[in-house]
């Protein structure tokens, strides 16, 4: 199989990468060449500017691929090149899209593949629901391959908390210090979080369909925060405050994302359904339990210092939102 991935070395891609490596694929990564490669030395690498569609073109003239899979593409306009540069190159598109895309809240906790998509609150979820919508409309009207993934909150080299990190270790280093971090609400909505490992474990195996990939193992923020100090080797300072008072302080230093990725997102309980993938990928099952996962993301960025990033935007409103709560 002759594969292209658009992206292929980031926090879920790279895992995905890996293992179709190691199953044998004919594997090509088209990105900007920011990260390194060296995990990923048997792929042929592509170096393009996503944002040039005459280059990227040039590029993949005279090629063709089974499979093409965009990992990094977030608006329609985005989709709307890859359709045209690939309606006549492969025999099957992967849009990466996001399980927030879900109805929030939803009217149901279980969610399935035919679950609503409709998102009030947040612009990246609902440009994900744009993109699906025109790869829908591609597909009826002129047979384009689509095929459609949400992940959920999956991590492998990110921090996955509500608040305080992702790419940065802010988090951890607030815990380290001995400071108070913020948990939203009570920290007891149901939460699913997915290694990158287990992610494409379903990735690589899948054809033709529209599929959530997540893990089976269901926490609350409680315990999701609990793990991330005990992989941090600290005990955890934490605060409960309201997702609506968060947002409302967050609005006063201009971080308005955070209201889509609260209330739009992680302030509703969520526990997906994988009975899907587990039909057309016989054998799926998420293997890596949090606990775990987030002990090997800890250790991985304590083993190369220039990977500790602390973004003082995130300090900044956990502190804010601290003093205004009297903390």
């Amino acid at each position: 199989m002759k594969a292209l991935f658009i992206g292929g070395t980031g926090n879920i891609s790279a895992a995905c990468s890996r293992l179709a490596l190691e199953r044998g694929v004919d594997l090509h990564i088209l990105n900007r060449g920011r990260r390194s490669r060296s995990e990923l030395k048997d792929a042929t690498f592509i170096t393009g500017d996503f944002s040039d569609a005459k280059k990227l073109g040039q590029l993949l003239k005279g090629e063709r691929f089974d499979v093409v899979a965009n990992f990094i593409a977030y608006t329609p306009a985005e989709v709307e090149r890859d359709i045209q540069l690939f309606h006549e190159k492969c025999d099957q598109y992967i849009f990466i899209s996001s399980a927030s895309a879900y109805q929030k809240p939803p009217t149901h906790p279980v969610i399935t593949e035919s679950t609503p998509l409709a998102n009030p609150f947040w612009d990246y979820s609902r440009n994900k629901i744009a993109c699906e919508d025109l790869l829908t409309r591609a597909y009826r009207q002129t047979g384009f391959p689509a095929t459609i993934v949400r992940p959920s909150h999956t991590y492998e080299t990110v921090i996955p908390v509500a608040i305080g990190s992702w790419e940065d270790f802010t988090i951890v280093d607030r815990m380290r210090k001995g400071k108070k971090v913020i948990i939203h609400g009570d920290g007891t909505s149901l939460w699913t979080i997915t290694h990158s490992d287990d992610f494409a474990k379903g990735f690589v195996g899948l054809m033709g369909h529209s599929f959530h990939i997540t893990s089976d193992e269901l926490l609350n923020w409680n315990q999701i925060y609990q793990s991330v100090a005990e992989a941090a080797g600290v005990e955890l300072k934490a605060v409960h405050v309201a997702s609506d008072f968060i947002c409302r302080e967050a609005d006063k230093i201009g971080e308005e994302w955070i209201r889509g990725n609260l209330l739009g997102d992680k302030a509703n309980s969520v526990i997906f359904d994988n009975s899907k993938i587990k039909r057309f990928v016989p054998g799926y099952v998420a293997t890596i339990p949090f606990r775990e996962g987030i002990k090997r993301t800890v250790e991985w960025f304590d083993a190369h210092p220039e990977r500790i990033r602390i973004d003082e935007k995130n300090n900044a409103l956990l502190d804010a939102v601290l003093n205004a709560y009297g903390c």
